[in-house]
């Protein structure tokens, strides 16, 4: 039986909104919630496809956790569907985060939610591992995708090459080989164009860079114009997540403009690492503490419209990368390096969770409590919202009995 228009845009908006309630851990947990819902629980997706638009994202700059809920959306609803699905998973966060901020500017405090999150943070990686288990069992379908899925985990880990800038070498040169016999050659025509794109890639770094040199402002007499220009900016350029952010924040902000002081800008950040959803909430905090309610609403928009923008252009890609023999093989690259880079943040995920900087090294409740929950996902099925909020509540009476 076939769902209606608006019952699937009521489904979608309900969906993404527990999401964005319950999104704690970063892009790659929100992903792992994404997949459970609307690959496993739903069906609204096959595992390939979610495969391809979470490899396409990685491409594009913008959070990739706020893309595939775009992606998703635009799948599932059309046009209406983006904007609804979009919206839905960016406004717990960005409400929760504008409470915050008031609470800030008023009593110059942060509420603590340390206890909260030590619960959470073990249940999380337990939802991100069984993904990562089912996504990589569909990613890896040849050994040749293995050898390249090492690479580019090895590019990150031991090279500490740019997210990006590796996940584009595992699609290229995954295309190549994949596409010229078992003999692995490059051919010479084929590393040309390799040069080529990664020489077009630094010149539109440099580019990027010289744009972000070019307003200036003071405190004193930031308009709404200037505060939306710079996170637009921001969010049009922004590849590699959070700790990209930082950089530009702390750059442009704090050094170059003045807009914040330095204690500021780290407490902004603590409330994205701190509340659920996209980290790109932050924005929401700096704009409120900048410019009170209208600044938060013109950053907001400004650091999240151009992630609509891409994954609207992207999306009718999809298909035509599929079709082709040559782009098909960049893109089952592309997966399965998205899945190697999800292993990567997910094993630092690991050590900053279940590890102590002191004897006996090993945080036993942690682990427990990831254990506790990944038998509850894998075993009986239960939902991720479940996990998270069992998670928050042994955090708290941790504290309690401390």
């Amino acid at each position: 039986m076939k769902t209606s228009a608006s019952h699937r845009l009521g489904e979608l908006a309900k969906l993404f909104l527990k999401l964005g309630f319950i999104g704690f851990g970063g892009p790659v947990a929100h992903i792992a919630m994404i997949e459970d819902e609307v690959v496993k629980r739903r069906r609204w997706l096959t595992r390939e496809h979610f495969l391809d638009l979470l490899g396409a994202t990685n491409l594009i700059p913008g959070p990739n956790s706020t893309e595939m809920a775009i992606h998703v959306g635009y799948v599932y609803g059309g046009w209406l569907g983006l904007i609804i699905a979009g919206i839905s998973f960016i406004l717990p966060a960005v409400l929760i985060t504008g409470i915050f901020a008031w609470v800030y500017v008023t009593y110059s405090t942060l509420p603590q939610l340390a206890p909260l999150l030590y619960g959470i943070k073990p249940a999380v990686f337990a939802i991100i591992l069984n993904a990562l288990w089912v996504l990589a069992k569909k990613a890896v379908k040849t050994r040749k995708l293995l050898v390249i899925a090492f690479g580019v985990a090895l590019l990150v880990l031991v090279f500490r090459l740019n997210e990006i800038i590796a996940l584009l070498i595992g699609g290229l040169l995954g295309m190549i080989w994949l596409r010229t016999g078992k003999t692995g050659e490059l051919p010479g025509e084929s590393a040309n164009f390799l040069i080529a794109s990664f020489g077009a890639g630094a010149a539109l770094q440099t580019t990027t860079a010289v744009a972000t040199s070019v307003m200036t402002a003071s405190i004193a007499n930031v308009t709404l114009w200037q505060l939306w220009w710079f996170f637009l900016k921001v969010g049009s350029v922004l590849f590699g997540g959070g700790y990209l952010l930082v950089a530009f924040l702390q750059g442009e902000l704090v050094e170059q403009y003045g807009w914040l002081t330095q204690q500021q800008l780290l407490d902004a950040i603590a409330i994205g690492q701190f509340t659920p959803g996209p980290v790109l909430s932050t924005a929401t905090f700096i704009g409120y503490v900048i410019a009170g309610v209208p600044g938060a609403i013109v950053a907001t928009g400004g650091i999240f419209l151009p992630s609509f923008f891409f994954t609207a252009i992207l999306n009718p890609l999809i298909p035509f990368l599929r079709s082709s023999k040559w782009t098909s093989a960049f893109l089952d690259s592309v997966n399965v390096s998205a899945v190697a880079l999800m292993v990567v943040v997910t094993l630092q995920l690991g050590i900053a969770t279940l590890t102590l900087t002191k004897a006996p090294f090993v945080d036993f409740l942690a682990v427990i409590i990831a254990i506790i929950s990944a038998v509850f996902l894998i075993r009986f099925k239960v939902n991720s919202a479940w996990l998270v909020g069992g998670g928050a509540i042994i955090g708290l009476l941790t504290s309690l009995f401390k």
